[in-house]
């Protein structure tokens, strides 16, 4: 079953273009909410924000579960992947 996958990122954030790498050559469809353009601030203090309680990027949001920081391991079993 496919997984809804956002990734809240920044342009300069190195951890944020390791992650959205990853996730590509996974073959995992996201979602890119860049926060550098306000409109998507408003969005990650709507959406994300209250469930992370963090402002730190990248976060990754998989069929509602939260991880903040490029963190492998779970991103893998949130998306079913793990060995």
């Amino acid at each position: 079953m496919k997984k809804k996958v956002k990734v809240y990122t920044t342009p300069t954030c190195p951890h944020c273009l390791m992650l959205k790498e990853f996730l590509k050559e996974k073959g995992v469809e996201f979602e890119e909410i860049d926060l550098s353009l306000e409109e998507n601030q408003k969005r990650f203090f709507e959406e994300i924000f209250p469930k992370s309680q963090s402002l730190g990027v990248p976060q990754i949001e998989i069929d509602g579960k939260i991880i903040v920081g490029f963190n492998e391991k779970e991103i893998l079993k949130a998306l079913g992947l793990e060995k």
